[in-house]
């Protein structure tokens, strides 16, 4: 982590425990501090996202193919809501599928990622969209 580099609470929307695993271990195996939450579905993401409990993640990793509150209705709502919309929303997802993409920048994503399949890039990717957002995106509410 660079010296500008603060740790942020990232916000992962994903139903699958192998997925959640790997991005788990790449936080890890990065020794990055960053916080991360996770929440299996649609519905816990919202329910997490506007809970007065909840810390406020400074990112959203989000997966399109959830069971109860798909992906697409998730980022929706985000964006909708006047407290939650300036969160920035990555969409991580198995999809390559050009109408994925094209909807998923029509609902507001700041952006669209596809998952690889090999577990080295899979890490790498994760990693990289990490750094990014932690050493690079100015962040509201960060006091920078």
């Amino acid at each position: 982590m660079s010296a500008a580099a603060r740790p942020i609470t990232v916000l992962l929307v994903e139903d699958d425990p192998g997925d959640v695993l790997l991005i788990r271990e790449a936080f890890v195996d990065h020794k990055l501090e960053n916080t991360l939450l996770v929440a299996s579905d649609g519905v816990e993401a919202l329910e997490l996202l506007r809970s007065p409990d909840c810390q406020r993640p400074d990112l959203v990793l989000l997966d399109l193919n959830l069971p109860r509150k798909d992906g697409r209705e998730v980022l929706r709502e985000i964006k909708a809501d006047e407290a939650l919309r300036a969160i920035p929303v990555v969409v991580l997802t198995t999809s390559d599928a050009e109408e994925d993409i094209l909807r998923s920048y029509d609902l507001h994503a700041n952006a669209y990622v596809t998952k690889p399949v090999d577990f080295e890039r899979f890490i790498d990717v994760v990693r990289q969209i990490d750094e990014f957002f932690e050493s690079v995106v100015k962040l509201p509410g960060r006091g920078y």
